[in-house]
């Protein structure tokens, strides 16, 4: 049977398709970056002097009569730590004759760069998170390392936590799922979380802190019926409350946001173009009651309600 009419597949020979830009699956709001405090470097480097607390200061209260008072100082740490900025670098390389002609309506340089400069950032969060040297993970005090009572993450752990962490207590940082199963424990106890809204987001709460979602907190034994294990962190940030703060270097050639750079190679002899990407960055935990870890979460405990 003939067409009375165009047919669709016709028509579109002569109609524009609407794109979208690249979808990455993958990325994810970074909101540990977004909360932390950044402190810019001079040259790279974070020197952490703290008093050295084997030498208190002395003093006297209020007494009657005259009474000879204390002398005394404050002493410091004679090897105090250094923070070092970390780089995360990668080449992007995009073949000229590609940029010229297929670069309408998207720009390919700077789709390329865009998911590039992307996948960078998300490996500075999980390196903030992971990283053997600076990594938040990694860098809390043995005192300050609580371990659930049955395994769920529950209010009294989370109290447990809050309790260590507790002068100026900032956000709580867990795994998606770890949030998940506290709410689960919460609402089994009748005292659901409330939310609050931040960044034009909604985050559950615990006694006023908001629980932030990262992935970057994996599951250990993870497994397909949704079982595993986890952490949860509790952090107090920012240098005057002598917290936990980011670290960056300001002013880099080609710099297009604090701490990521963007810079051209140049091109070479097959017209492929190629661009450095770096970023530099590191944390500190200015004293060691900023950062408490809430360890061996169980993520994969259910309640079945009949």
């Amino acid at each position: 049977m003939s067409n009375q009419a165009l047919s669709s597949a016709g028509a579109r020979k002569l109609a524009n398709t609407t794109k979208t830009h690249v979808q990455q699956p993958a990325i994810t709001p970074r909101w540990l970056t977004m909360l932390l405090q950044w402190k810019p470097l001079e040259a790279g480097v974070l020197r952490v002097n703290r008093v050295n607390s084997e030498h208190p200061v002395e003093v006297a209260c209020a007494v009657d009569g005259e009474v000879e008072l204390p002398a005394t100082f404050v002493d410091y740490a004679q090897k105090p730590r250094e923070y070092t900025l970390s780089a995360i670098s990668t080449v992007l390389k995009v073949n000229t004759r590609v940029a010229d002609l297929f670069s309408s309506p998207f720009d390919q340089v700077r789709e390329q760069l865009r998911l590039t400069i992307e996948a960078v950032k998300e490996r500075q969060e999980d390196q903030l998170v992971n990283n053997e040297d600076y990594g938040l993970l990694n860098n809390v005090s043995p005192g300050m390392r609580v371990s659930t009572r049955k395994g769920p993450p529950t209010p009294d752990d989370l109290d447990e936590l809050i309790a260590r962490v507790w002068k100026e207590p900032a956000f709580f940082l867990a795994h998606p799922r770890a949030i998940a199963a506290f709410g689960r424990e919460c609402t089994r106890r009748g005292v659901p979380p409330p939310t609050v809204t931040l960044f034009g987001s909604p985050f559950l709460t615990w006694r006023g802190l908001p629980l932030v979602p990262c992935d970057k907190l994996s599951i250990a034994g993870d497994s397909p019926a949704g079982s595993g294990k986890t952490n949860i962190l509790l952090l107090r940030v920012g240098e005057k409350k002598q917290g936990v703060v980011g670290l960056f270097q300001p002013g880099l050639p080609g710099e297009q946001s604090p701490g990521l750079s963007v810079r051209f190679m140049g091109i070479d002899q097959a017209s492929v173009a190629s661009y450095l990407v770096s970023l530099y960055c590191s944390a500190a935990v200015l004293t060691p009651d900023a950062l408490g870890v809430l360890e061996n979460v169980d993520v994969g405990n259910y309640h079945e309600y009949k």
